[in-house]
């Protein structure tokens, strides 16, 4: 009996305004090639995000859709609602 745990992306979705990436992870636990167990665990990247330790895959979806229009777009909303908390 061999047990294996292995944790893939097994989905990456691009949502929202300001393209926000999704990212769904899977730890798959198998007993000699059959899978046993699968569960999830989900992080979203923004545009504001520093993607240095992420996989390959998300930094090459992060870099063609946090443009830079949307990385200013992002701020500017983040920085409105900063001042709007300031505010009262």
């Amino acid at each position: 009996m061999t047990l294996t745990k292995e944790t893939i992306i097994d989905k990456i979705e691009i949502v929202g305004e300001y393209r926000h990436v999704q990212v769904r992870m899977a730890t798959v636990v198998k007993e000699d090639g059959k899978e046993l167990s699968r569960s999830f665990h989900r992080h979203v990247v923004s545009p504001d995000t520093d993607t240095k330790d992420e996989d390959d895959s998300v930094k090459a979806i992060c870099a063609v859709v946090h443009t830079d229009e949307i990385k200013a777009n992002y701020a500017a909303l983040k920085a409105a609602q900063e001042a709007e908390l300031q505010s009262k």
